[in-house]
């Protein structure tokens, strides 16, 4: 018995090397796409279209290979989201030999003349994972897609749309490698409305309108302890960047945990916690219009995917949330001891809850709360010194003492 030759055939036949074309010459029975077996119209092999049961497919080889040389074309490369991995999987490694081929990712970068190894790649052929798409979204700035006709570019289009996305632009390149090859640039808008030849590749490449500047108030990239003025809030009310820095440290923020942020205020720490939470979901509570409006704002100032905007009067209004794996209680005031019952009762096993507050009734309130819950309690208190210019020097002006508390279910 021989190995099964998997042959990624590239754009098209043009592309195959002499020793492809002698594998696949030789071949007993050659398996591929309708419109990969048209290539050889010659061929005396016995043909096997590949179709959507592809189970059968593989059935088929396993029962063939031990009296046939059999050939599978893919295309472009067949480790490249292919056939390749499928069979490799199915038959053993050692039962196969794979040849690779310029992929169409490659071909696609290469006729924009875009180096692409900060790319990020994603293939929508027969699957969608909204999580992997917001998030490439979210931290890259060029991404490529692999389509199909019901993920097609206009779908593409319309999520960002959707989404209210205005950041990127976009290429499709219909029918790589054939004499009807079409590359065009597309605004998202019109993007959505065209229709589009089969098949093609979407790249993404988000435009250059942000100012990454440290110390601007503009800029795309998210972290920890940003200051006040890079965020839309009313004068003072917001947890102060160092504050923050701590809290979000006692969260122990995970890339897919559900993150709920009660009395969200201005979205700060919302905001801060979409840098580590990638995947999860992230939850602003808020009653007041004026503020979810700053959310709002934030929310689109720091390209934030993931993350809801929910207007209630706490501790109304959790019980249709999901279910969360961390909450923060940005205050409280004289409703914290409910609002931390209330929360709780919803909490994931090993959760984690933070507290922050800057009154002393509300401490004892706090950890009195914990420890009737059975929660592991943790209490820290900090108080910042800002520099604070002087005519002739620098002073350090004290601000408000704040204790962060945490609770841990256990």
């Amino acid at each position: 018995m021989q190995p099964v030759s998997i042959i990624g055939l590239g754009l098209s036949t043009e592309d195959l090397t002499e020793t492809h074309k002698k594998i696949i010459a030789q071949a007993d029975i050659i398996v591929g796409g309708k419109r990969h077996l048209d290539f050889f119209p010659t061929s005396k092999a016995e043909k096997r279209i590949i179709t959507g049961e592809i189970k059968k497919i593989v059935d088929y080889v396993k029962k063939k290979m031990d009296s046939n040389s059999i050939v599978v074309l893919a295309s472009g490369d067949p480790l490249f989201f292919g056939i390749g991995s499928l069979m490799i999987k199915s038959l053993g490694a050692e039962k196969v030999k794979v040849y690779p081929n310029i992929t169409s990712v490659a071909a696609a970068f290469s006729r924009i003349r875009e180096p692409w190894q900060d790319a990020c790649v994603l293939s929508m052929h027969g699957r969608f994972d909204k999580k992997d798409f917001f998030s490439a979204v979210l931290n890259k700035d060029k991404i490529a897609i692999l389509t199909d006709p019901e993920n097609n570019p206009a779908k593409i289009a319309g999520l960002f749309i959707s989404s209210r996305n205005t950041d990127f632009e976009i290429c499709v390149l219909e029918k790589l490698g054939s004499i009807d090859e079409k590359i065009e640039w597309y605004t998202l808008n019109k993007a959505a409305e065209s229709a589009f030849n089969e098949p093609n590749i979407v790249i993404l490449k988000r435009l250059p309108t942000r100012n990454h500047k440290i110390g601007s108030k503009i800029g795309p990239d998210i972290f920890t302890g940003m200051p006040e003025e890079y965020f839309d809030h009313e004068n003072g009310l917001i947890t102060k960047a160092e504050v923050r820095a701590v809290s979000l440290s006692k969260l122990r923020l995970l890339s897919d945990c559900v993150f709920w942020d009660l009395g969200a205020g201005s979205g700060s720490v919302s905001i801060e916690a979409s840098a580590f939470i990638k995947t999860g979901k992230i939850i602003a509570v808020e009653q007041n219009k004026s503020r979810i409006k700053q959310i709002e704002n934030n929310m689109k100032q720091f390209r934030v995917q993931n993350m809801e905007i929910v207007r209630s009067r706490l501790p109304e209004g959790l019980e249709d949330l999901p279910v969360p794996d961390r909450i923060f209680i940005g205050g409280g005031g004289e409703k914290l001891e409910s609002i931390i019952l209330s929360s709780c009762r919803y909490l994931n096993k090993q959760g984690l809850i933070v507290v922050n507050t800057v009154l002393m009734q509300n401490i004892v309130c706090a950890l009195s709360a914990f420890k009737n819950l059975g929660f592991k309690t943790d209490i820290v208190q900090i108080q910042i010194s800002r520099g604070s210019r002087m005519p002739w020097g620098e002073r350090l002006e004290a601000q408000n003492p704040v204790w962060i508390i945490s609770g841990l279910k256990e």
